[in-house]
């Protein structure tokens, strides 16, 4: 990623996904410093995005788009409890950004057969790898 923009904006849009119940649960609010930490984010302006959202940006790269696709499946399941209502917000967070509606709903489906709920970055990424070829 290139741009300081496009890593504000991202960051803001995961803090949004998190808050959309009305609350930042401790666990979420540290998975979400790790990821500016990540982005190079300094903690003032993470800070700042917790109070004052940014517009999205939509990624280019569709290998960037995935990444972020998984960094809100890690987000949606750190209590590890399956949730309807997060799983239809990642799905349309996913076909907002672009990817591909079956390996989407691939990855909702396989999340139930691992530990935590936690889907594996090269799971997730031969998931989509087979969908773009």
């Amino acid at each position: 990623m290139s741009n300081r923009v496009e890593k504000l904006s991202l960051l803001s849009e995961m803090i949004a996904f998190a808050k959309e119940d009305d609350t930042l649960k401790p666990i979420e609010f540290n998975f979400l410093l790790g990821v500016s930490k990540q982005l190079n984010i300094s903690r003032e302006d993470f800070d700042y995005l917790i109070s004052n959202p940014i517009g999205g940006i939509t990624l280019k790269s569709y290998s960037e788009r995935i990444v972020q696709f998984h960094r809100l499946v890690l987000l949606a399941h750190l209590d590890s409890s399956k949730n309807p209502a997060e799983e239809a917000k990642l799905f349309n967070y996913g076909l907002k950004m672009g990817l591909n509606h079956d390996s989407i709903l691939r990855v909702l489906y396989l999340m139930d057969g691992f530990p935590d709920r936690m889907v594996p970055a090269a799971v997730l990424i031969d998931i989509f790898r087979t969908q773009y070829n």
